[in-house]
């Protein structure tokens, strides 16, 4: 079964200022549509890549160091994940999650402060990430292609820091989007609900 490019869970419009309908267009309908045609291709002319999910095709092309099938795999999950991320209706965390974040960070202040450092400080492109690892919250960033799910951590929210995700709106000032996306379009309850562990699996497709 071919990948495809999954719909947004919401209005390209919804965001305002945020991100802009103009974003999600180039973003979401060719930089994140073009990560889904080139694997297509590449397992098309593979039989032992066929049939296998897209977290599964993760996992193989990180251990055999297939780099340009990592690419493609890891950029259609980390956006799949990226958009479930965001909300166009600010919350904040609550329950489970907030108590962890207080143990972990202190208050959620000081996570989205400790998120925003990690995300600004990455050198090129590439994603930030908060994941649990033993128990704990983390954050961490990968560059270019690589995804959390490739180094055995369980994801909980992903920010995309390559430059087409925030140019249009924002131009060269990455520090500003992130203000914009941490502070007012987290889906928490998204990042609540991948505490059960199964956050790889809700941006997975079936090969």
């Amino acid at each position: 079964m071919p990948f495809t490019l999954p719909p947004l869970p919401y209005a390209t419009d919804a965001f305002g200022a945020v991100i802009s309908a103009e974003t999600f267009a180039y973003h979401h309908g060719k930089h994140h549509n073009a990560y889904v045609t080139k694997p297509n291709e590449l397992v098309a002319a593979d039989p032992s890549l066929q049939g296998k999910s897209l977290v599964e095709l993760i996992h193989l092309a990180a251990a055999e160091s297939r780099k340009p099938l990592f690419n493609q795999v890891g950029q259609i999950w980390n956006h799949g994940f990226y958009w479930l991320g965001l909300s166009p209706v600010a919350s904040a965390p609550t329950g489970e999650l907030l108590v962890l974040i207080e143990r972990d960070f202190g208050s959620t202040a000081d996570l989205v402060a400790a998120l925003k450092s990690e995300a600004a400080g990455h050198f090129g492109s590439g994603w930030a990430a908060l994941n649990l690892c033993d128990g704990r919250l983390q954050i961490a960033s990968y560059h270019d292609a690589d995804t959390p799910i490739a180094h055995g951590a369980v994801p909980l929210l992903i920010i995309d820091v390559w430059e087409h995700a925030y140019y249009i709106d924002y131009r060269n000032a990455r520090p500003s989007y992130l203000d914009a996306i941490l502070e007012t379009a987290v889906n928490w309850d998204f990042v609540a609900a991948n505490l059960d562990g199964q956050g790889a699996s809700r941006a997975d497709q079936p090969g």
